[in-house]
């Protein structure tokens, strides 16, 4: 019976696992920022209850291509935390950045067409377990 209840545990466990979506499947944090972006939004982080997170999502733009740069970033440690691009302060409808990585100041491409009027905070979300850990909602720089 035992046996059965943990095969059963161990079933569940596997299958609430998420998929990753096409976005997160190179690696991430690792984009160059080029010296010649400019900066286009920003936003604070603030933590969810329970969560301890520091630092700014800033937005860069070169040309055509976008960047989200997170700057003096810190956040409590959490399984399979990824980088959204939300258009509320919930993962309800979003654009999945990839992953967050261990790097300083990891930075992020934003795919094309995306209109950042509409995603316009920058959501560090626990995939797996569906657990929301900062937001940082954006702002036009000045």
């Amino acid at each position: 019976m035992k046996t059965l209840l943990l095969s059963l545990l161990l079933g569940l466990a596997l299958s609430s696992c998420q998929s990753e979506g096409e976005l997160t499947q190179s690696d991430v944090g690792d984009v160059a920022l080029p010296t010649e972006a400019q900066l286009l939004y920003e936003g604070v982080f603030s933590p969810t209850s329970g969560i301890e997170v520091s630092g700014t999502a800033r937005v860069y733009g070169r040309a055509t291509q976008r960047y989200v740069a997170l700057e003096d970033f810190s956040v409590s440690h959490g399984p399979d935390l990824k980088v959204y691009l939300s258009t509320t302060a919930s993962p309800d409808t979003f654009v999945n950045l990839g992953a967050l990585g261990n790097g300083v100041d990891p930075t992020y491409n934003i795919p094309e067409g995306v209109d950042l009027t509409v995603y316009d905070h920058v959501l560090i979300h626990c995939q797996q377990y569906s657990h929301l850990f900062a937001i940082a909602p954006l702002q036009p720089a000045e």
